[in-house]
């Protein structure tokens, strides 16, 4: 058995100081400074976009409900001439 491995604990170790949780510490003055008036712009354009592109779709969902509307018409009109 080899014993002159072990750690000593009455020794006292040093402090890793490697790594720290704060990176910049100034960056909260950051922050403070950024003006709100861009990304609020930024969001509005995105709803506006979203909300043309939703009037778009539901737009060409009226389109297909009415040309399948119409093709059942025709058909129905067909199989009744049928038995006329």
């Amino acid at each position: 058995m080899d014993v002159s491995e072990g750690t000593i604990p009455d020794l006292p170790q040093a402090m890793d100081t490697s790594e720290t949780g704060v990176s910049k510490p100034d960056s909260g003055a950051v922050k403070i400074k950024m003006k709100k008036g861009r990304p609020m712009k930024r969001s509005k354009n995105v709803r506006k976009m979203k909300s043309v592109a939703k009037a778009i779709a539901k737009n060409e969902q009226y389109a297909e409900k009415t040309t399948k509307s119409e093709s059942k018409k025709s058909r129905t009109q067909s199989a009744k001439s049928l038995y006329d």
